[in-house]
């Protein structure tokens, strides 16, 4: 992924209870909608927004755009990063990273909220994996090459399980 240069990102912020107290989940997601990062934090400042782009930099490689929404933290971690030109910011440009909370916030319903931050890191990372592994563009292959696709992700999904 690191050769991937001309990808953009899209950075957003998302409140999760844990035990009745607000937590943040900061997600990135590259250009194809797959989650790159999760990072869980208490709060929703400048520190918090710059640990996060340092722990996806670090792990990713600079891409050549980040879309984020209005929070100022994003432009004060960007301008202490040097990044202040990459960032992009509009009404609807971050609407990639908007929609893959919908899967989360689905499980996270189904699992009946998460008792300790610890335990909402742990699974916000192993759903984006599982959740980047399965998910198939199926608006651009055919029905059968789609088949296929999700039959082969189910089957090295059965051999690394086993």
């Amino acid at each position: 992924m690191r050769g991937f240069r001309h990808w953009k990102w899209h950075l957003d912020e998302m409140y999760v209870r844990v035990n009745g107290e607000m937590v943040y989940l900061w997600r990135a997601v590259d250009c194809e909608g797959e989650v790159l990062e999760s990072y869980v934090t208490k709060t929703r400042d400048k520190a918090a927004a710059l640990r996060f782009m340092k722990k996806a930099l670090k792990r990713h490689g600079s891409p050549a755009a980040i879309t984020t929404d209005g929070l100022r933290s994003y432009r004060a971690a960007m301008t202490e990063l040097g990044n202040t030109e990459k960032q992009e910011i509009g009404r609807y440009a971050n609407n990639r990273a908007e929609n893959s909370h919908l899967p989360f916030r689905r499980r996270e319903r189904a699992m009946l909220r998460f008792r300790q931050m610890r335990s909402l890191q742990k699974f916000a990372s192993v759903h984006a994996s599982l959740h980047n592994h399965f998910a198939q563009e199926r608006h651009l292959v055919d029905r059968t090459t789609f088949k296929e696709r999700r039959s082969a992700a189910l089957a090295e999904w059965q051999m690394l399980a086993a």
